[in-house]
Protein backbone atom coordinates (compact mmCIF):
# COMPACT_ATOMS: atom_id res chain seq x y z
CA UNK A 1 0.00 0.00 0.00
CA UNK A 2 2.91 2.18 1.10
CA UNK A 3 4.68 2.16 -2.39
CA UNK A 4 1.71 2.19 -4.48
CA UNK A 5 0.42 5.74 -2.71
CA UNK A 6 4.19 7.04 -3.23
CA UNK A 7 3.60 7.95 -6.94
CA UNK A 8 0.53 9.73 -6.12
CA UNK A 9 2.19 11.55 -3.70
CA UNK A 10 4.81 12.71 -5.78
CA UNK A 11 2.81 13.84 -8.29
CA UNK A 12 0.30 15.78 -5.90
CA UNK A 13 3.74 17.57 -4.52
CA UNK A 14 4.55 18.35 -8.36
CA UNK A 15 1.40 19.48 -8.86
CA UNK A 16 1.51 21.69 -5.88
CA UNK A 17 4.86 22.92 -6.84
CA UNK A 18 3.92 24.00 -10.46
CA UNK A 19 0.78 25.91 -8.99
CA UNK A 20 2.85 27.76 -6.59
CA UNK A 21 4.85 28.75 -9.46
CA UNK A 22 2.47 29.32 -11.29
CA UNK A 23 0.82 32.12 -9.19
CA UNK A 24 3.76 33.64 -7.64
CA UNK A 25 5.03 34.49 -11.83
CA UNK A 26 1.61 35.82 -12.20
CA UNK A 27 1.72 37.80 -9.14
CA UNK A 28 4.69 39.50 -9.87
CA UNK A 29 4.17 39.98 -13.13
CA UNK A 30 0.99 42.30 -12.28
CA UNK A 31 3.23 43.93 -9.36
CA UNK A 32 6.85 44.26 -11.91
CA UNK A 33 4.57 45.81 -13.96
CA UNK A 34 2.66 48.48 -12.04
CA UNK A 35 5.93 49.51 -9.89
CA UNK A 36 9.09 48.01 -12.19
CA UNK A 37 11.95 45.89 -10.94
CA UNK A 38 13.36 48.66 -9.10
CA UNK A 39 10.16 49.67 -6.67
CA UNK A 40 8.95 46.02 -6.46
CA UNK A 41 9.88 44.30 -3.15
CA UNK A 42 9.78 40.83 -2.05
CA UNK A 43 6.90 41.80 0.00
CA UNK A 44 4.03 43.51 -2.71
CA UNK A 45 4.58 39.80 -4.56
CA UNK A 46 4.15 37.78 -1.89
CA UNK A 47 1.40 39.68 -0.57
CA UNK A 48 -0.21 39.85 -4.30
CA UNK A 49 0.11 36.03 -4.29
CA UNK A 50 -1.29 34.93 -1.47
CA UNK A 51 1.71 32.95 -0.12
CA UNK A 52 4.90 33.40 2.90
CA UNK A 53 8.12 35.20 2.05
CA UNK A 54 9.69 31.57 2.19
CA UNK A 55 7.97 30.09 -0.73
CA UNK A 56 9.47 32.56 -3.35
CA UNK A 57 12.73 32.42 -2.10
CA UNK A 58 12.39 28.76 -2.00
CA UNK A 59 11.51 28.41 -5.42
CA UNK A 60 13.31 31.61 -7.11
CA UNK A 61 15.31 32.47 -4.54
CA UNK A 62 14.95 36.36 -4.40
CA UNK A 63 13.58 39.07 -6.25
CA UNK A 64 15.86 39.02 -9.77
CA UNK A 65 15.29 35.41 -10.40
CA UNK A 66 11.78 35.63 -10.17
CA UNK A 67 12.11 38.39 -12.18
CA UNK A 68 13.89 36.55 -14.80
CA UNK A 69 11.06 34.25 -14.30
CA UNK A 70 8.27 36.37 -15.26
CA UNK A 71 10.53 37.37 -18.26
CA UNK A 72 10.69 33.68 -19.63
CA UNK A 73 7.30 32.60 -18.98
CA UNK A 74 6.56 36.16 -21.16
CA UNK A 75 8.68 35.27 -23.88
CA UNK A 76 7.73 31.83 -23.92
CA UNK A 77 3.79 33.52 -24.36
CA UNK A 78 5.02 34.94 -27.94
CA UNK A 79 6.55 31.64 -29.32
CA UNK A 80 3.60 29.27 -28.47
CA UNK A 81 0.97 31.84 -29.88
CA UNK A 82 3.94 32.01 -32.97
CA UNK A 83 4.33 28.98 -33.41
CA UNK A 84 0.79 27.95 -33.43
CA UNK A 85 -0.29 30.17 -35.84
CA UNK A 86 2.25 29.47 -38.37
CA UNK A 87 1.41 25.54 -37.74
CA UNK A 88 -1.98 26.14 -38.35
CA UNK A 89 -1.22 28.44 -41.71
CA UNK A 90 1.00 25.74 -43.01
CA UNK A 91 -1.85 23.34 -42.39
CA UNK A 92 -4.34 25.70 -44.64
CA UNK A 93 -1.88 25.66 -47.19
CA UNK A 94 -0.08 28.46 -46.76
CA UNK A 95 3.60 27.67 -47.77
CA UNK A 96 5.58 30.88 -48.96
CA UNK A 97 7.96 31.84 -45.80
CA UNK A 98 7.54 35.13 -46.32
CA UNK A 99 3.60 34.68 -45.54
CA UNK A 100 4.51 32.96 -43.16
CA UNK A 101 6.33 35.54 -41.85
CA UNK A 102 3.76 37.15 -42.07
CA UNK A 103 1.61 35.30 -40.44
CA UNK A 104 3.98 34.79 -36.86
CA UNK A 105 4.64 38.82 -37.05
CA UNK A 106 0.70 39.00 -36.98
CA UNK A 107 0.67 36.85 -33.87
CA UNK A 108 3.99 38.86 -32.79
CA UNK A 109 2.22 41.71 -32.33
CA UNK A 110 -1.90 40.82 -31.15
CA UNK A 111 0.22 39.10 -28.17
CA UNK A 112 2.18 42.15 -27.72
CA UNK A 113 -1.26 43.63 -27.33
CA UNK A 114 -2.56 41.36 -25.57
CA UNK A 115 0.22 41.46 -22.94
CA UNK A 116 1.09 44.95 -23.15
CA UNK A 117 1.91 45.70 -19.64
CA UNK A 118 4.27 43.23 -18.91
CA UNK A 119 5.80 44.14 -22.85
CA UNK A 120 6.17 47.87 -21.61
CA UNK A 121 8.00 46.46 -18.69
CA UNK A 122 10.86 44.83 -20.36
CA UNK A 123 10.86 47.20 -23.23
CA UNK A 124 11.75 50.20 -21.05
CA UNK A 125 14.65 47.73 -19.54
CA UNK A 126 13.79 48.30 -15.70
CA UNK A 127 14.90 45.04 -14.56
CA UNK A 128 17.91 43.48 -12.75
CA UNK A 129 21.69 43.83 -13.31
CA UNK A 130 22.53 41.71 -16.21
CA UNK A 131 19.23 42.06 -17.75
CA UNK A 132 19.92 44.11 -21.19
CA UNK A 133 22.19 41.30 -21.84
CA UNK A 134 19.41 38.54 -21.50
CA UNK A 135 16.95 40.54 -23.59
CA UNK A 136 19.85 41.31 -26.35
CA UNK A 137 20.75 37.47 -26.29
CA UNK A 138 16.63 36.96 -26.91
CA UNK A 139 16.68 39.11 -29.71
CA UNK A 140 19.26 37.58 -31.63
CA UNK A 141 17.26 33.95 -30.88
CA UNK A 142 14.27 35.56 -32.44
CA UNK A 143 16.70 36.67 -35.60
CA UNK A 144 17.94 33.37 -35.82
CA UNK A 145 14.50 31.89 -35.68
CA UNK A 146 13.43 34.16 -38.33
CA UNK A 147 15.95 33.28 -40.39
CA UNK A 148 14.61 29.62 -40.09
CA UNK A 149 11.30 30.66 -41.27
CA UNK A 150 12.20 32.94 -44.29
CA UNK A 151 14.23 29.99 -45.08
CA UNK A 152 17.55 32.18 -46.29
CA UNK A 153 21.11 31.90 -46.05
CA UNK A 154 23.52 33.02 -44.36
CA UNK A 155 25.49 35.03 -46.18
CA UNK A 156 25.85 39.40 -44.80
CA UNK A 157 22.27 40.50 -46.75
CA UNK A 158 20.36 37.58 -45.82
CA UNK A 159 21.29 38.72 -42.00
CA UNK A 160 20.51 42.20 -42.76
CA UNK A 161 17.65 42.08 -44.12
CA UNK A 162 15.89 39.54 -41.26
CA UNK A 163 17.56 41.65 -38.62
CA UNK A 164 15.74 44.36 -40.30
CA UNK A 165 12.85 42.50 -40.68
CA UNK A 166 13.32 41.68 -36.69
CA UNK A 167 13.99 44.89 -35.48
CA UNK A 168 10.66 46.32 -37.95
CA UNK A 169 8.60 44.02 -35.56
CA UNK A 170 10.01 45.64 -32.30
CA UNK A 171 9.37 49.11 -33.46
CA UNK A 172 5.65 47.87 -34.08
CA UNK A 173 5.72 46.21 -31.03
CA UNK A 174 6.88 49.39 -29.53
CA UNK A 175 3.83 51.46 -31.10
CA UNK A 176 1.75 49.30 -29.91
CA UNK A 177 1.88 49.57 -26.29
CA UNK A 178 1.53 53.04 -26.35
CA UNK A 179 -1.89 52.59 -28.37
CA UNK A 180 -5.23 53.42 -26.52
CA UNK A 181 -7.45 50.85 -27.48
CA UNK A 182 -7.73 47.36 -29.18
CA UNK A 183 -8.54 49.57 -32.58
CA UNK A 184 -6.19 51.36 -32.12
CA UNK A 185 -3.37 48.62 -31.86
CA UNK A 186 -4.99 46.66 -34.72
CA UNK A 187 -4.11 49.44 -36.72
CA UNK A 188 -1.08 49.69 -36.14
CA UNK A 189 -0.79 45.79 -36.96
CA UNK A 190 -2.10 46.04 -40.17
CA UNK A 191 0.17 49.03 -41.25
CA UNK A 192 3.43 47.38 -40.10
CA UNK A 193 2.20 44.10 -41.89
CA UNK A 194 1.65 46.68 -44.45
CA UNK A 195 5.31 47.45 -44.52
CA UNK A 196 7.21 44.26 -44.16
CA UNK A 197 4.92 43.02 -47.35
CA UNK A 198 6.65 45.46 -48.98
CA UNK A 199 9.79 45.12 -48.30
CA UNK A 200 11.88 42.59 -49.86
CA UNK A 201 11.39 38.91 -50.54
CA UNK A 202 14.82 36.97 -48.97
CA UNK A 203 14.40 34.44 -51.01
CA UNK A 204 14.19 36.83 -54.77
CA UNK A 205 17.94 37.44 -54.14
Amino acid sequence: MGASRQPQAHAWQWSRTAETRRTLIAAAGEVFAQKGFAECSVADVVERAGLGVGSLYHHYGGKSELFLAVWEDHQAAYEERAATAVADARRAGTVTPQELFVVGARAYLETTWERRQLARLFLDGDGPPGFFLVRSRRRNDWVRQNAVLLAVGTGPTDRLLVSLLTAAMGEAGRQIIGCESEVEAAAVTESALAIIRRMPDPQAG
